[in-house]
């Protein structure tokens, strides 16, 4: 059975419906170290992931929210459901799939057909992954792609080697909670010299109302070798607020390149609180792409610690922020080694009443002498009543270092709509085609599908924005 839900302000949110699923495991509400225990029970964890799980939910007890971090204050933790799963275990063979999930993902457009696109394929549904497989040719290679609980059974010692390194639970609150309850996400591998140039994909979906999703994706790219990875978030459409709070751990060897392309749709009863982080060492290139288009509040900004010599960090980033949203996204990067370069690209866009904060970090350290760094942030306001922010801090301890940083504010103005309309084209589409140009230098680096839908969804949020 599916239920309806209402229309957004950004326009009809497809991904809103609400499936019935048959709950196999299930924790009533609220924090505890019971809850815990029941997980490390049923998913037959090691002693030191148990250990791990309660002390990180003992420094999350503990840890105050920063004083710069608003909007999080009404969000009680105690009204969560903090694991939930319609599955056993993760299946993969798509028939082995329960029917009603395979439904789910069917409506949502996660068709068996695209699987043929893709390297591998994952898709998670509330705390556990319910299909996760990857190509025969690119297993023989020895690229591994597996839910992070499967990851953390059949390589354990390059999980635990890596795993909590480069965002320990103390690193924030949300970190701590993540790594008290995490569940799902993926663990990939990618061997010395691999080209993995088909993309891993993992399609992210929150189905129970009330709900906390935390899954944990860790990420090796070892030396000269690629990786790209892709994912997709959703949620339906309630009344009462539910919580997303993913750690992503990347470790870049030497010489190597890793890209991770994300495009979150969170419905706007979501908290979207995630820490990502990438360990960059020498010649190797991290590429983050972001786009965060759904939420009630989103606190993201995806990270490269720059720790070889000749590294180099890239984030573009992209944040919609419609009626009652605030996106605070933005990108850190930290110089730690020599000759190291940067560029961080974000955009964002406001409209009915919606609000977009650029937050920035640019550290260099002492230890960092001939690094240089570019920063552009542009944010375009679509009415009176929708607000932008930027909040940039750069902290250069090195020598000879170049630092270059632009901001722009703008809006769509009488004069681009007169110009447009007087040649005959329609109010509302010159208003997506202004912001279509707008968002064109992020959207480029999008795979097709991804572009394509990208557009229709900043379409959406854009009716009746102006006039």
């Amino acid at each position: 059975m599916t239920t309806p839900s209402p229309e957004l302000a950004r326009g009809p949110y497809k991904e809103g419906f609400h499936d019935d699923l048959k709950t196999i495991h299930s924790v009533p509400k609220g924090l505890s170290h019971s809850v815990v225990d029941y997980m490390c029970d049923v998913k037959g964890e090691p002693a030191w992931m148990r250990e791990f799980r309660h002390r990180s939910l003992d420094i999350f007890l503990k840890t105050e929210l920063p004083a710069w971090l608003p909007g999080l204050r009404d969000l009680d933790y105690d009204a969560i459901t903090y694991y939930l799963s319609p599955v056993n275990k993760s299946s993969r063979k798509w028939e082995d799939v329960p029917e009603e999930i395979r439904r789910t993902y069917d409506k949502l457009g996660i068709a068996k057909e695209e699987q043929k696109l893709l390297g591998g394929l994952g898709a998670q549904i509330d705390s556990e992954m319910a299909y996760h497989n990857i190509q025969d040719s690119l297993s023989k290679k020895g690229v591994v792609f597996l839910s992070c609980d499967e990851g953390m059974k059949q390589y354990p010692e390059i999980f635990r080697e890596h795993f909590a390194t480069a965002i320990p639970p103390e690193d924030n609150k949300f970190a701590a909670l993540n790594s008290a309850f995490w569940s799902g996400g993926s663990f990939v591998y990618i061997p010395k010299g691999v080209k993995c140039d088909i993309p891993l994909s993992v399609y992210f979906r929150i189905n129970a109302e009330q709900f906390g999703q935390f899954e944990r994706t860790l990420i090796i790219v070892e030396d000269d070798a690629f990786c790209h990875y892709v994912e997709g978030c959703s949620a339906p459409v309630y009344t009462t607020h539910s919580l997303h709070a993913a750690v992503v751990e990347i470790f870049v060897k030497n010489r190597a390149r890793c890209r991770y392309t994300t495009i979150q749709n969170w419905s706007t009863d979501v908290y979207n609180l995630v820490t990502k982080r990438a360990m960059v060492s020498s010649k190797g290139v991290m590429e983050w792409v972001d786009g965060n288009l759904g939420s009630k509040r989103t606190v993201k900004y995806p990270s490269c610690y720059l720790i070889g010599e000749g590294a180099h960090g890239e984030v573009l980033s992209l944040a919609s922020a419609d009626k009652g949203m605030w996106q605070d996204a933005g990108a850190k990067m930290v110089f730690m080694a020599p000759n190291c370069t940067a560029r961080i690209n974000s955009k964002s866009i406001s409209g009915h009443g919606g609000r977009a904060s650029y937050r920035g970090l640019v550290q260099v350290r002492g230890e960092a002498p001939n690094c240089r760094v570019q920063v552009n942030c542009d944010a375009l306001i679509l009415d009176s009543n929708s607000r932008s922010d930027t909040y940039p801090v750069m902290e250069i301890d090195g020598e000879l270092v170049t630092v270059e940083h632009e901001a722009s504010v703008s809006s769509v103005s009488d004069e681009q709509l007169f110009y447009l309309t007087s040649r005959g084209i329609k109010k509302e589409d010159a208003i997506s085609m202004i912001v279509n140009g707008f968002i064109e230098p992020i959207v480029k680096e999008l795979p097709m599908e991804f572009a394509v839908e990208i557009n229709r969804l900043i379409n959406l949020q854009m009716e009746g924005s102006v006039g």
